[in-house]
Protein backbone atom coordinates (compact mmCIF):
# COMPACT_ATOMS: atom_id res chain seq x y z
CA UNK A 1 0.00 0.00 0.00
CA UNK A 2 1.41 3.44 -0.91
CA UNK A 3 0.50 7.08 -0.42
CA UNK A 4 1.77 9.69 -2.88
CA UNK A 5 3.18 12.85 -1.30
CA UNK A 6 3.77 15.96 -3.41
CA UNK A 7 6.02 18.74 -2.13
CA UNK A 8 5.56 22.26 -3.50
CA UNK A 9 7.90 25.28 -3.52
CA UNK A 10 10.39 25.56 -0.67
CA UNK A 11 9.49 22.05 0.54
CA UNK A 12 10.67 20.68 -2.79
CA UNK A 13 13.89 22.64 -2.42
CA UNK A 14 14.50 21.44 1.16
CA UNK A 15 13.89 17.77 0.33
CA UNK A 16 15.44 17.76 -3.13
CA UNK A 17 12.35 15.88 -4.32
CA UNK A 18 9.02 16.92 -5.75
CA UNK A 19 7.28 13.66 -4.88
CA UNK A 20 7.61 10.80 -2.40
CA UNK A 21 5.89 7.44 -2.28
CA UNK A 22 5.38 6.40 1.32
CA UNK A 23 4.75 2.70 1.77
CA UNK A 24 2.53 1.73 4.71
CA UNK A 25 1.06 -1.54 5.95
CA UNK A 26 -2.40 -0.17 6.78
CA UNK A 27 -4.47 3.00 6.76
CA UNK A 28 -2.73 5.71 8.80
CA UNK A 29 -3.51 9.20 10.04
CA UNK A 30 -2.06 12.28 8.39
CA UNK A 31 -0.02 12.88 11.56
CA UNK A 32 1.48 9.37 11.24
CA UNK A 33 2.27 10.08 7.59
CA UNK A 34 4.10 13.27 8.58
CA UNK A 35 6.11 11.25 11.10
CA UNK A 36 7.04 8.78 8.33
CA UNK A 37 8.01 11.62 5.96
CA UNK A 38 10.20 13.30 8.57
CA UNK A 39 11.95 10.00 9.31
CA UNK A 40 12.76 9.68 5.59
CA UNK A 41 13.63 13.39 5.13
CA UNK A 42 14.40 14.86 8.60
CA UNK A 43 15.12 18.33 7.14
CA UNK A 44 11.38 18.72 6.44
CA UNK A 45 10.25 18.40 10.06
CA UNK A 46 10.25 22.11 11.04
CA UNK A 47 8.54 23.01 7.77
CA UNK A 48 5.73 20.46 8.12
CA UNK A 49 4.84 20.38 11.80
CA UNK A 50 5.09 22.72 14.78
CA UNK A 51 5.27 21.21 18.22
CA UNK A 52 5.39 24.42 20.19
CA UNK A 53 3.27 24.43 23.35
CA UNK A 54 3.03 20.64 23.26
CA UNK A 55 0.38 20.27 20.56
CA UNK A 56 1.19 19.33 17.00
CA UNK A 57 -0.15 21.54 14.24
CA UNK A 58 0.59 21.85 10.58
CA UNK A 59 3.11 24.43 9.37
CA UNK A 60 1.95 23.99 5.77
CA UNK A 61 -1.27 23.97 3.80
CA UNK A 62 -2.15 20.29 3.41
CA UNK A 63 -4.47 18.84 0.80
CA UNK A 64 -5.68 15.24 0.80
CA UNK A 65 -7.06 14.21 -2.58
CA UNK A 66 -7.57 17.89 -3.41
CA UNK A 67 -9.37 18.82 -0.17
CA UNK A 68 -7.84 21.04 2.51
CA UNK A 69 -7.55 19.17 5.82
CA UNK A 70 -9.58 21.76 7.74
CA UNK A 71 -12.71 20.45 5.98
CA UNK A 72 -11.67 16.89 6.83
CA UNK A 73 -10.44 15.76 10.24
CA UNK A 74 -7.24 17.80 10.40
CA UNK A 75 -4.13 15.83 11.33
CA UNK A 76 -6.35 12.89 12.33
CA UNK A 77 -7.59 12.47 8.73
CA UNK A 78 -7.26 8.79 7.79
CA UNK A 79 -5.28 8.00 4.66
CA UNK A 80 -5.82 5.02 2.40
CA UNK A 81 -3.99 3.23 -0.40
CA UNK A 82 -3.33 5.50 -3.41
CA UNK A 83 -4.35 8.71 -1.62
CA UNK A 84 -2.49 11.85 -2.68
CA UNK A 85 -1.27 14.33 -0.08
CA UNK A 86 0.08 17.72 -1.17
CA UNK A 87 2.09 19.99 1.12
CA UNK A 88 2.21 23.67 0.21
CA UNK A 89 4.49 25.90 2.31
CA UNK A 90 2.90 28.83 4.07
CA UNK A 91 4.78 32.11 3.76
CA UNK A 92 4.37 34.60 6.58
CA UNK A 93 5.29 38.23 6.30
CA UNK A 94 4.78 41.35 8.20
Amino acid sequence: MAITVKLIGALRHISGKNQLSIKVQEDISLKELIDAITQEVPELKPSLISQQSGDSRANALILVNGREISVLEGLETRLHDRDEVVFVPVVHGG
